[in-house]
């Protein structure tokens, strides 16, 4: 299989992915391999949880997944290639799969977890990040919006931290998860190696015994300290109506958090800001399945924006991949340029299915 290991070990599934060079950016036969697997053993009676981890140039650990392969989708969209649209669709049947497992699924996010890496991670039982766990959902800063799932758990983040965390891209240490429900324990990470042998260690105990263990090692009284980007402000002028409320509140408020937070808002996409605030207020109601199905919406009209007449080269997430990661030269030429640009009229759109019923490539989620 290609960058996946796994193996079968005391009826736990162990899985490694295994692309460190490009910190296990997901490609379409990462995504593949893993959903094969997991389908292959959600319905075999000899496993009955599952593990999965990441790995560095030095071994296990160390870095979990940066996301999609950024570079493959820049490519795909500027050669109109079928494979980006399977990569969605794929990729978020995956994200439904996980989030769905009817056995223990055991994410152990050191390192980067971030976009994709969410996508795999969040629909764990039991989500463990260390000190050296770095998590975010950081899409608008390519024109895209935060998706594999991101308005179902961004949506159901306490307050308006969930709109706060997809419009910034704020970045989230280690235990800092834990304060917005997107990580259960926080673990040293020299001890990753040892919890990770812990589920596999005493096959005399049941796989319930092994995992239930896991999760009394990891239980601590320890109260996690309230990040400092979770200002107290979040609730308030996060939950405001629009994204030019949202941008004149921070203006007005007066505090160093405010200035900062705007001064971020002012370098992401100002299209993608009012499509992110619409699709984490929906998916807040939305289930599932139904979210994933909006986020296949919004990922076709990303690449191909037809009601603005962009796609390929000219399409806003085109152009944020290429600041970002292609040209490297930061500096994104957004259309429109400003907040106060957008209109309802270029939001909308991206709402609308390309499909109907039956025949949209997620219809068969449940």
């Amino acid at each position: 299989m290609s960058n996946i290991q796994w193996q079968i070990n005391a009826g736990i599934g162990l899985i490694t992915l295994d692309r460190p060079k490009a910190l296990n950016a997901l490609s379409l036969d990462m995504v593949r391999d893993l959903h094969s697997l997991l389908t292959d053993w959600q319905g075999n009676p000899e496993i009955e949880a599952v593990a999965i981890r990441g790995s560095n140039k030095m071994g296990p650990f160390g870095a979990f997944c940066a996301g999609g392969d950024i570079r493959f989708f820049h490519e795909a969209a500027i050669t109109n290639d079928p494979a980006l649209e399977d990569f969605f669709t794929e990729e978020y049947s995956l994200n439904h799969l996980i989030f769905t497992y009817p056995k223990p699924y055991i994410a152990f996010m050191d390192g980067i977890v971030m976009g994709g890496g969410m996508g795999i991670s969040q629909g764990a039982s039991l989500r463990i990040v260390t000190e050296r766990s770095k998590l975010a959902m950081p899409e608008t800063n390519i024109g895209l919006f935060p998706d594999v799932g991101g308005g179902y758990f961004l949506g159901r983040c306490p307050g308006a931290s969930g709109e706060y965390l997809a419009l910034t891209g704020q970045l989230m240490l280690g235990a800092e998860a834990i304060a917005v429900d997107l990580a259960d324990a926080v673990v040293d990470s020299a001890d990753m190696p040892a919890l990770w042998d812990s589920l596999t260690s005493d096959p005399e105990l049941t796989v319930s015994e092994r995992v239930e263990a896991l999760h009394d090692k990891l239980e601590t009284s320890a109260e996690i300290a309230s990040p400092e980007w979770l200002h107290p402000s979040i609730d308030s002028i996060f939950a405001l109506e629009t994204i030019k409320d949202i941008a004149a509140a921070l203006e007005n408020d007066g505090s160093d958090w405010a200035a900062q937070t705007l001064d971020v808002l002012h370098k992401r996409s100002p299209l993608m800001l009012h499509v992110v605030l619409k699709q984490i207020r929906t998916g807040r109601t939305l289930s599932l399945a139904d979210d994933l199905r909006m986020e296949r919406d919004l990922v076709h009209h990303c690449f191909h924006t037809d009601h603005l007449g962009r796609s390929g080269h000219s399409s806003e997430t085109v152009e944020g991949i290429r600041a970002l990661a292609i040209d490297k030269d930061h500096n994104p030429a957004w259309k429109p340029a400003h907040i106060e640009d957008v209109t309802p009229d270029m939001v909308e759109p991206f709402f609308a299915s390309p499909w109907t019923g039956m025949t949209h490539p997620l219809a068969l989620l449940k």
